[in-house]
């Protein structure tokens, strides 16, 4: 025993005098004679204070002679091989029996707690990303409750996203992405050209702490943990942690590995490196809203997806509801709405049509980008007036929504709010022709019985398939046709080719074309109820006495699972001869909407040039959508795809679009200087006219005396200064009063029964960048409702306004 205790002793001298070396090479290559007498004067202290721990063993050596194993305080001396200090010795024997009074020491190291990260792509790197605290702390629990990891489930990201904790991975519910690495952190790194922390992975996070824990209990550091043969991470002290990556070239005379290696911060906890966690959203759902987008997979000049956007606009709308409506949700009267993207490019652009390979094969192969753009997005508007594509676009937004919808019912069981559906460019028109198209049950019969007696060419009974070739003469086929399971309707679907592979002849073929033919035509009555002459329809075609689309939907189609998903069959062939006559409108089969909605907006819509393209001259004052009661578009005045709505209801009154206020009150200040400017200008003008006029009136009136006889009446007379005094203050006094009621003149105005009799044009209010030139921000302006908070306050502002909710007005 005293044997080792000596050689213990003299290791210790060695490796202190190594120490001393290492740090003498590190600082220069001469080292002066104060620092030569500094390292003696350590060395001597070191072997005295050896000297002492020597005495002490010696006197506990017959006590613990006979005791029994290790003691906690002795295993946690001991180190594994892979966390030792250094391969030498010294360290080993130095870790093997220090012996230190741990009591004071245990309370100084606390458990690290860990905080839940998961990775995102962003600008084609992988960025990790925290998790709100709410939802850190459920993944947490759940991975310390001890149930097995492969079968919890956690939903994060106010239900948006769920967490499966064995294989940590994050997956989408709503939508379709790939899914993302979900990791448990609790020590990060950053390096030079790194612009945040990233996260360890969790088995090395375990051997850090670990090593941490050691280091801090027995006061021991410049303790190593390799990650490989030149890669290491070194515990200098709790401030200093350092991880030392090999450089592509390796030098034999590097003396210390910072000389041969690049360095990185090491950190450890989230509270110790800067990062944002999000806040929790709150977890009751006042609203639900779908948003579907326009032409082309990008949403924005970034060229990002729908579901990025949608995420920007959902995240403004949290900040605004703790802003404006702050009150409202200290008092927890409100949540939160819900914002659920609907995309209908990626189906209408996929395998199962084949377009894009169709188009591909006839693309020029010139200027090949411009064209690849335009094959994206612009020939949206192409497919949507194809009969053929048309008919897939309108079942995908319809389809999508109806399945978000009831999965969202199926996640939110104790959800009561109301639905709303947004659609920007293209997507506002789809979602137009869909509401327009929906029946309401409660007004079905009444309209039927209406329609009915004002509609000549309504067949008086329903004829059967046998009653119709009985009609025509061919009841010899009825046999072959119900074999086929061919009914009245589906005959109207067959085309010549479809009976000829029946086995019909072309006598009789050409005879049930000609009925089906005859019937489509009647059908065009229902179009136009009253269908007069030409002119007679231009002058007063209106949206409630010409249906924008011809909605053909039979008990089979309402019966079908709404949410099946489309096959490839959805793009069916189409006979261009049988179109019915509308207004320009393909006649396609509108699917129904498994909710009412309470609103519908629009952005940047070309809603109202697509009716006038078709024919629609105005729009009747008491039309509503059947389902919806409210509309509003919503545009940006320099939106080259905007138009308005409001002159097509009341083509004889001019009035302006409301204004969106700003989200922080008040107008921009570049508007109110524009008008002060304007009134100023208005001034100036009536003022020079009326001197030139009273000029012009003093060189063309009759000579009068100089001193005409003063009479009693004019000597009541006020002077003329006076009077003109008088008239400017009544001027001012008239236009002030004409602004300040100018708004509220505005509100008044009654637009006709689309949006219930208020207002339905909104415009929004210009930045002061963009009015120096409106072209060069006109692409930007179409482009700009996914992070504008003014739009996302007047959505909150309508929707919470039903609730009864006022909108907090903020300084």
């Amino acid at each position: 025993m005293m044997s080792d205790l000596c050689s213990h002793v003299v290791e210790s001298d060695y490796a202190v005098s190594q120490d001393y070396d290492c740090i003498a090479q590190a600082t220069g290559p001469v080292a002066s004679n104060h620092d030569k007498d500094e390292r003696t004067e350590l060395t001597q202290k070191s072997i005295q204070a050896e000297d002492k721990q020597t005495d002490c063993l010696l006197e506990t050596e017959s006590v613990s002679e006979h005791s029994v194993p290790q003691t906690a305080t002795e295993q946690l001396t001991v180190m594994p091989p892979h966390e030792q200090v250094e391969p030498s010795p010294s360290s080993s024997s130095s870790s093997s029996f220090e012996i230190v009074d741990m009591d004071p020491l245990k309370q100084l190291y606390e458990p690290v707690y860990p905080h839940w990260f998961y990775c995102r792509k962003l600008d084609s790197r992988d960025t990790w990303v925290p998790f709100s605290r709410g939802d850190s702390q459920k993944l947490e629990e759940a991975f310390l409750s001890g149930q097995d990891p492969n079968k919890i489930v956690v939903a994060t990201d106010g239900g948006r996203f769920d967490v499966y904790l064995g294989q940590r991975m994050r997956f989408p519910v709503y939508w379709e992405q790939a899914a993302t690495e979900v990791r448990r952190c609790s020590w990060f790194y950053k390096g030079d050209k790194d612009s945040r922390y990233i996260p360890y992975t969790e088995d090395f996070s375990e051997r850090l702490e670990e090593a941490y824990m050691i280091a801090l209990t027995l006061n021991e550091w410049k303790m190593r943990i390799e990650l490989s043969s030149s890669e290491m991470v070194i515990l200098h002290n709790p401030k200093l942690m350092v991880h030392y990556q090999p450089l592509g070239i390796s030098d034999e005379w590097a003396s210390s590995p910072a000389e041969n290696s690049r360095q990185r911060t090491v950190k450890r906890a989230i509270e110790s490196i800067s990062v944002e966690i999000p806040p929790d959203e709150p977890s009751q759902i006042d609203h639900l809203m779908f948003m579907i987008h326009g032409i082309g997979p990008a949403c924005d000049l970034r060229f990002r997806s729908i579901i990025h956007c949608v995420n920007d606009f959902r995240s403004a709308s949290l900040n605004l509801l703790q802003t404006h409506f702050k009150k409202a949700q200290g008092e927890l009267k409100i949540g939160r709405v819900e914002f659920l993207p609907v995309n209908w490019h990626s189906v209408l652009h996929g395998d199962a049509t084949g377009v894009d390979k169709d188009i591909q094969r006839i693309t020029l192969p010139s200027i090949g980008r411009l064209r690849n753009f335009t094959n994206e997005t612009l020939l949206d508007l192409f497919f949507y007036n194809s009969p053929t594509y048309c008919q897939t676009i309108v079942d995908t937004v319809a389809s999508e929504m109806n399945q978000l919808y009831v999965i969202f019912q199926q996640r939110n069981p104790e959800f009561q709010g109301g639905v709303s559906v947004v659609g920007h460019s293209l997507g506002s028109l789809i979602l137009f022709d869909l509401l327009t198209n929906q029946k309401d049950s409660s007004k079905s019969d009444n309209r039927s019985e209406k329609a009915k007696s004002r509609n000549p060419c309504t067949e008086e009974a329903i004829q059967t398939l046998p009653e119709v070739l009985q009609e025509l003469g061919l009841s010899e086929y009825s046999n072959v046709l119900q074999k086929e399971k061919v009914d009245l309707e589906a005959l109207r679907l067959c085309t010549e080719l479809d009976l000829k592979e029946l086995g019909v002849p072309l006598g009789p073929r050409k005879k049930i074309l000609s009925f089906v033919k005859s019937k489509k035509n009647r059908k065009t009555c229902t179009v136009n109820p009253v269908q007069h002459s030409a002119q007679e329809y231009e002058e007063n075609a209106t949206l409630d006495s010409v249906q924008l689309t011809i909605s053909q939907t039979t008990e089979e189609k309402e019966d079908r699972d709404l949410l099946q998903p489309l096959l490839s069959s959805s793009v069916s062939t189409v006979d261009y001869e049988y179109f019915d006559v509308g207004i320009g409108q393909v006649s396609i089969n509108y699917p129904r909407l498994l909710f009412k909605p309470d609103a519908f907006f629009a952005f940047g819509s070309p809603i109202g040039m697509f009716l006038t393209v078709r024919g629609l001259k105005r729009i009747d004052p008491n039309y509503s959508f059947p389902t919806c009661k409210s509309f509003f578009n919503i545009y940006h005045p320099f939106d080259p795809v905007a138009y308005r709505i409001e002159p097509m209801i009341l083509p004889d009154t001019e009035i302006e679009p409301m204004l969106i206020p700003h989200h922080k009150g008040r107008k921009r200040m570049h508007l109110e200087l524009k008008e002060s400017l304007t009134r100023m200008s208005a001034d100036i003008k009536n003022n020079v006219l009326g001197s030139l006029r009273n000029a012009w009136q003093s060189f063309t009136r009759f000579q009068i005396p100089a001193l005409p006889p003063q009479t009693d009446c004019d000597a009541t007379m006020p002077p003329q200064p006076e009077l003109e005094k008088e008239r400017k203050a009544e001027v001012r006094r008239v236009v002030e009063d004409t602004v300040s009621t100018k708004e509220k003149e505005e509100m008044d105005i009654k637009v006709g029964m689309l949006n219930g009799g208020r207002r339905i044009d909104y415009v929004l209010q210009e930045k002061p960048i963009e009015s120096f030139n409106e072209y060069l921000f006109a692409l930007q302006s179409h482009l700009c409702y996914w992070e504008s908070e003014d739009t996302a306050l007047l959505l909150l502002k309508e929707i919470y306004q039903n609730l009864g909710i006022i909108l907090e007005h903020v300084q």
